[in-house]
This record gives C-alpha cells, structure tokens and sequence, in this order.
C-alpha cells in the first residue's frame, strides 16, 4: 500500500493479520491435539475397564449364589439319604403287612434324591460357568486398565514435553500411545 492510496482493512483481514502475529507454536499445537486423543482413548478404556469390573462382580456374585443353592440341594439330598436309609430300615424290622408301604416309600426317596442330585450338579455346573465368566473379566479389566496406565504416562510425558520444549519426548509420547492404544485393542479382542 502506497502512502498516497486509501486503504481500508476489513474485518476478514483484521483477523488474517492478527493470526498470523499470533500464530500458535506448531509444537504446541502438535502436542495438544495428540493429548486431547489420548485423553479420549483413555477415558473409553478408562470406562471399559470399570465395566468388565463390575461385570466380574456381577458374575462372582451370581456364582457364589449358585454355590449356595447347590448346597442347599446337596443337604436336602443327604436328608432324603437318610430318611431313604431309615425306611430301609424299617423294612426289616417292619411287620409283614407294613414292608410293601415301606419299598415305595424307599422307590420314592431314590427318585426324589435322583431330581435334586440332578439340580445340584445343574447349580454347581453353572456356578463353576460364573467363575469362568468373571476370570475372563477380571482379565479384560486388566487389560483395559494396563491400557489406560499407559495412556495417563503418555499425557504426562506430553505435559512434560511441552514444558521443556524438548522435541524427542514426543517421541516417547507416540510410543507411549501406541502402546496404550495396543493394549486396547488387545482388550477390545478380549486376548
């Protein structure tokens, strides 16, 4: 612009100019978009993790209540075993008249025990499938909290980075974050 000429700057270039004065440092600029998507990542897995926890609770809980209904058929069983070997009993002491009442009543103690054995081995079976099911939770918690561990260091060492402009920690940062991200996605594959 010459100094005879007229000019006037419009908004658009007011703003063009002040940018380009205040331009952010491409390091910076770098470092806080790669910290925003590790935050992100890392509140996901953060999230999954808690998840699966609960998830493995839920499924110890419900396996240490079928343990218990198991136990509860197991003692009912071994009250109709002995109820069955008192009417054994009772057949050989029994007048003649009497032993026919007592062999249906040991017929039906032997079904009655075959049913509940049959529901107890049922509710122990399942409770042992509940174990599994929380186990393999338990492993994806870690996984996903192994994950998320990473991700925090890795926004560390960017905030350190940043502080001291030191160019190859960001380096680290990528490693870092990778790492977590690999971590994830193992979890995410339940490996």
């Amino acid at each position: 612009m010459s100094e005879h000429e007229f000019h006037v700057h419009g908004p658009h270039d007011h703003a063009l100019e002040h940018a380009a004065h205040n331009a952010p440092d491409s390091f910076a600029g770098q470092l806080a978009v790669l910290t925003a998507i590790l935050a992100t990542l890392g509140s996901i897995f953060s999230y999954m993790g808690g998840a699966t926890q609960s998830n493995a609770g839920l499924f110890k809980n419900d396996a240490a209540i079928r343990k218990t209904e198991a136990a509860n058929q197991w003692s009912y069983y071994q009250s109709k075993s002995g109820k069955q070997s008192l009417t054994e009993l009772a057949i050989e002491l029994a007048p003649e008249a009497k032993k026919a009442f007592y062999q249906d009543e040991v017929a039906r103690y032997k079904k009655e025990k075959n049913e509940i054995k049959a529901t107890a081995e049922r509710l122990d079976a399942e409770s042992i499938a509940f174990d599994e099911k929380s186990n393999h939770e338990i492993h994806e918690h870690h996984r996903w909290a192994q994950a998320t561990t990473v991700l925090q260091i890795s926004i560390a060492m960017a905030a350190i980075a940043l502080l001291t402009k030191r160019k190859w920690l960001v380096y680290g940062v990528y490693g870092l974050g990778i790492a977590g991200s690999g971590l994830g996605l193992l979890a995410f594959l339940h490996i």
